[in-house]
């Protein structure tokens, strides 16, 4: 399982509709089709994709599927599996990812999950799942903000 945000997508240019007040929620959504790749998450998404069924995890919004989907394909990524956020779940990232994991391992083997959320991370090693962190972006506060208290992203 592999998240998106942080992980295959360099959100950075994304971030100053987060750093005001109140927050451009839509700015940020509208402009996730122009984020960057980050080769080294993209590379290993295609490296683990050569031997696993890849699934997405993302705490994107359900409303930006064919967005995502679009994006991971034009990087080369399969998008078979693509589990987002619904549209009125405001937990945080690493409540909603947890269950999300539990629920897939109910049906298959999960062998690593990717994240760039060292909350998330933090959670899942806590309930023991296989994780990865993600480090190579520098975690953003307004990213952190909206993942763990408002249940955004």
């Amino acid at each position: 399982m592999f998240d998106v945000d942080g992980v295959v997508a360099d959100v950075r240019h994304r971030l100053k509709y987060l750093t005001r007040r109140p927050r451009d929620w839509a700015g940020f959504f509208a402009a996730a089709g122009d984020d960057p790749p980050l080769e080294i998450g993209v590379g290993l998404a295609r490296e683990w994709s050569s031997s696993h069924d890849l699934v997405w995890l993302t705490g994107r919004p359900e409303h930006l599927r064919r967005v995502t989907e679009r994006w991971l394909r034009d990087q080369g990524l399969p998008v078979e599996r693509l589990l987002m956020r619904p549209a009125h779940d405001r937990r945080p990232a690493k409540f909603f990812k947890a269950d999300r994991v539990r629920a897939l391992a109910a049906e298959t083997e999960v062998a690593v999950v990717v994240d760039d959320d060292p909350d998330v991370v933090a959670e899942l090693t806590r309930r023991g799942w296989p994780v990865y962190l993600a480090d190579w972006v520098p975690r953003a506060a307004a990213l952190a903000e909206a993942q763990d208290k408002e249940g955004r992203t």
